[in-house]
């Protein structure tokens, strides 16, 4: 079973408390910030192309994420992909409303021609479009909700990509390119929250930054926000307060345990 490869996934955050380089977006970046922090581990944020390569020399893992670009960050993108690679430090990509417009979609193109990513994280919308098969994206929410294909997609994608593949939403979905399992954690106050997608990448990127397989390192990731969503929505006092289930959510990510994912995670092989 996956326990052991979880256990050993948190114990290694919680004694090298990884450092995870985010090019991200301004919206949700103190967030991104906060939840690696709340599981344990070290977040920085540089952009700069006089820092990026320097910065992702003294990383664990990149993260990338496209939701507010500009001319400079998609530079940086690029940059610091190519130096990850080098050195052989894990990439994790979130293509924050790809197919949206054209700018959007062309920088994430471009990063997937020049950078070898580890992981790949998006909505059912965002994933479709970079498969090809045109899926719907609004801004930076998804309208495609159904399932349909999300297997397929996942897996084939993997392969295309040679790498690990999540799909984020009701059930999510992730696959290496050769298995493909489900979690069917969280809630829906999480979609009410600007960034729980952000925040499940960083998460991803800090379980990847231990080095260890990023197949598992991805499950983990984002199981840890499903769960986190699930204990902050049981702690609210009054069901609909959406500013409290953001603090809560932090809570719950900073008390997570495995002991809690051995007890409630739903993870089974599609």
């Amino acid at each position: 079973m996956l326990f052991p490869y979880f256990r050993e996934i948190f114990e290694t955050i919680k004694k090298d408390k990884p450092l995870i380089h985010h090019i991200t977006n301004y919206v949700t970046v103190n967030d991104c910030a906060n939840t690696v922090l709340a599981l344990g581990g070290s977040p920085v944020m540089a952009d700069d192309l006089a820092e990026v390569e320097e910065m992702v020399s003294l990383a664990s893992a990149l993260v990338m994420n496209v939701g507010t670009l500009n001319q400079r960050t998609i530079e940086a993108f690029v940059l610091a992909g190519k130096k990850a690679n080098a050195l052989g430090t894990p990439v994790v990509l979130d293509p924050v409303g790809v197919g949206a417009t054209a700018l959007r979609t062309q920088t994430v193109q471009r990063i997937l021609e020049e950078v070898q990513l580890s992981v790949l994280r998006g909505n059912m919308s965002e994933i479709k479009s970079i498969y090809g098969q045109g899926g719907k994206t609004r801004g930076v929410d998804s309208i495609d909700d159904s399932l349909m294909g999300g297997r397929e997609i996942a897996l084939e994608l993997a392969k295309r990509l040679n790498c690990v593949v999540v799909i984020t939403g009701a059930t999510d979905i992730v696959s290496d390119g050769e298995q493909v399992f489900y979690i069917e954690n969280g809630h829906e106050m999480l979609s009410r929250v600007t960034g729980t997608g952000c925040m499940t990448t960083s998460l991803i990127g800090l379980c990847v930054g231990t080095k260890k397989n990023p197949f598992h390192a991805a499950i983990m990731g984002t199981a840890v926000m499903g769960l986190a969503g699930e204990k902050a929505y049981e702690a609210l006092p009054h069901k609909e307060e959406v500013g409290t289930f953001r603090v809560k959510l932090m809570d719950a990510i900073g008390s997570f345990s495995i002991t809690l994912m051995e007890e409630r995670v739903k993870i089974h092989e599609a």
